[in-house]
């Protein structure tokens, strides 16, 4: 995201704005829904409904304030047609990754929650915003982080195979990283 706000600032100072906002709305929505979640094993509708609205109109407000040559994408690479298109990457993301945890969440009800279910949508806007293969570590990243605080749980003693863990601050987590961590395509 930082490589992607570079660019942004220098090719369309509206684009950085609205990008540099959506960063800004994620750092605190994230923040609040981690407490939440750890506190209470919840990720709260209050929250997580108008994110869809805010990161939503922000980050395609970024991808259509920008003026793109034909045949290219906001980093200034040719783009991979259709969903390669950085507005409807934020969309197809959001539905994407909003139906992977749906179906997780269909097969096995009490592995996965509703909220987190939720919560993919919007997450899914911001790694879309970046890239499909921010999609994909994002998610990964999730469960990876997931992974192994269940296992130091169970090394630890402090939980067994049936405890239940909050999950959004994983997906979180791992969102942030792909953010962060990935340089955007």
């Amino acid at each position: 995201m930082i490589e992607r706000l570079g660019t942004l600032g220098a090719a369309n100072p509206l684009a950085f704005w609205l990008a540099l906002a959506a960063c800004a709305y994620f750092f605190v929505m994230a923040v609040r829904l981690t407490v939440i979640d750890v506190r209470h094993h919840l990720l709260p509708d209050r929250i997580v409904f108008p994110s869809y609205a805010i990161a939503g109109l922000l980050l395609l407000g970024a991808a259509a304030s920008q003026f793109l040559p034909a045949g290219q994408d906001v980093a200034g690479t040719p783009d991979a047609g259709l969903f390669g298109v950085p507005g409807l990457r934020v969309l197809a993301g959001g539905v994407s990754l909003w139906l992977f945890y749906f179906v997780l969440h269909a097969v096995y009800p009490p592995g996965m929650g509703f909220g987190d279910v939720k919560l993919a949508g919007v997450l899914g806007m911001y790694l879309g915003f970046l890239g499909w293969g921010h999609v994909f570590a994002g998610t990964f990243a999730a469960f990876i982080l997931g992974g192994l605080w269940s296992l130091g749980l169970l090394v630890a003693r402090r939980g067994t195979l049936q405890s239940a863990i909050p999950f959004g601050p994983f997906m979180l987590a791992g969102t942030a990283a792909a953010m962060l961590l990935i340089p955007a395509t």
